[in-house]
């Protein structure tokens, strides 16, 4: 291919990753976004294939990684897949990195000068510590999400802080920089001793960086570790002079550092201090107050009786229900609850789950109706005149605490079920939400408890309403 066709290739790839992204912005057009980041992406690597001579090589990778790909696709459950962003976040940051100290150690076969010019340290030097960022941040992420905590406990849920903690990531950031000078200004000959450096503490900045953030906050880490991918690949593109990898990392690093902040207003953070890593560290230090709590609890049965006689009903989804896989139940719950005249919507909340949009794809799988889901913001002030609110797995989101000042969640913005007439709550046990913290709302006169998995509970429901 003429450079101009490769241009020109790269620049409608280009246009179908803007389409795809577009796409996905709404659950109505998210197949169609799929189809054009699929689309764009297959004309990208063919026209890799066209401008290259290693097809052995490439052929072989994309066999190797394909088949590696579609077996953990295959067996994935939903409610793993932030662990399966988490791991794939990761290995983009280290292909950046093995790609840059592969330019550093021969910058001609990537059509580099060599000796590199001092614009391409530059590129490669922020490429590089980006990457190795995202690749041991990601990992770190993996641990908390998969609760490989009990384990080894850098892994935690819960925040794993020290004293003196941000003063020496501070440092670090300064020698990981200083070393990235000191390569900058390198000959070829003493290059490699500061880039190793510099890579090496971008690692462990990586993992100091994770740490110190507790669960209830990881759906902000995944998207913030998604954005620094971005920028980590798009750093590597200016390296490479390859336009296309420029312009999907930078599509990819803008999108996830845009939904980061979006998130960040949701939970009522500081977009800083997620780029930090500084926001989780009080987590878990406010205690609940002793006593003995009774709750209300009650059956499938009884809870069947009670939707059905209400005039209006707000479902809640949570992590529980996608643990159960009880979407396709609560579907026909829903029908079954229409057909006799209630008025049910679903209230979904920004972090609901493990990661964005998790609940929003499960509702989706199930072919309930777009019209009936709704975001927090567009519904909140409609629980004060709800009959009833039925909560399915959902901890964190709907816990009064995040009102009172001192608590672990103060300020995270909640779905307000505790205003509705009557609440009930399935779930498995009383055991605490992903910030480990106990709910309130539990324990209040309006709310009744049903436990078991969420599926089962939802079937009866179904079978005891006439």
């Amino acid at each position: 291919m003429s450079a101009n066709q490769v241009a020109l290739a790269y620049l409608v790839a280009s246009v179908l990753f803007i389409l795809a992204l577009k796409g996905l912005s709404s659950p109505v057009t998210a197949r169609r976004g799929n189809l054009f980041g699929i689309v764009g992406m297959a004309i990208a690597v063919l026209t890799t294939f066209a401008i290259t001579r290693n097809w052995a090589l490439i052929v072989l990778a994309i066999a190797i990684g394909g088949t590696i790909g579609a077996v953990i696709a295959r067996r994935v459950q939903m409610t793993q897949m932030p662990e399966l962003v988490a791991a794939m976040h990761s290995l983009v940051g280290m292909a950046a990195v093995l790609i840059a100290i592969a330019a550093v150690n021969n910058p001609a076969a990537f059509g580099v000068p060599d000796p590199m010019p001092k614009g391409n340290k530059l590129e490669l030097f922020i490429g590089t510590f980006v990457g190795a960022i995202t690749f041991s941040g990601s990992v770190i992420a993996f641990g908390k999400l998969a609760g490989l905590g009990k384990h080894f406990r850098l892994f935690s849920s819960a925040p794993v802080v020290f004293k003196g903690q941000h003063l020496l990531n501070l440092a670090l950031a300064v020698v990981m920089i200083g070393f990235g000078i000191a390569f900058f200004l390198a000959s070829k000959e003493a290059q490699w001793p500061p880039f190793i450096a510099m890579t090496a503490i971008a690692f462990v900045l990586g993992v100091l960086i994770i740490i110190p953030i507790g669960g209830a906050d990881m759906p902000v880490v995944i998207s913030m570790l998604n954005s620094y991918s971005g920028w980590a690949a798009a750093g590597i593109g200016f390296s490479l002079s390859n336009p296309m990898l420029i312009i999907a990392g930078s599509l990819v690093g803008s999108s996830g550092a845009i939904l980061s902040y979006i998130m960040c207003r949701a939970m009522n953070r500081s977009f800083l201090n997620v780029i930090l890593g500084g926001f989780g560290a009080t987590e878990g230090m406010a205690a609940e107050e002793g006593g003995q709590k009774t709750v209300r609890s009650g059956s499938a049965e009884d809870a069947a009786y009670i939707l059905s006689n209400a005039d209006s009903v707000i479902i809640v989804p949570g992590y529980g229900l996608a643990v159960a896989r009880a979407q396709h139940a609560v579907k026909e719950l829903t029908d079954k609850l229409q057909k006799k005249g209630v008025n049910v919507r679903f209230a979904v909340h920004p972090v609901a789950g493990r990661m964005p949009g998790h609940m929003n794809v499960l509702l989706a799988e199930a072919e309930i109706p777009y019209d009936i889901v709704f975001e927090m913001e567009d519904i909140n002030s409609d629980f004060s005149n709800t009959d009833v609110v039925l909560v399915l797995g959902a901890n964190d989101v709907v816990n009064p605490a995040a009102r009172k000042p001192g608590s672990p969640i103060y300020g995270m913005p909640i779905l307000e079920v505790d205003k509705a007439r009557t609440v009930m709550v399935v779930k498995r046990s009383m055991a605490a939400g992903y910030a480990g913290l106990d709910n309130e709302l539990f324990y209040m006169d309006k709310t009744m408890m049903v436990f078991g998995d969420a599926k089962k509970v939802v079937e009866d429901m179904v079978k005891a309403i006439d």
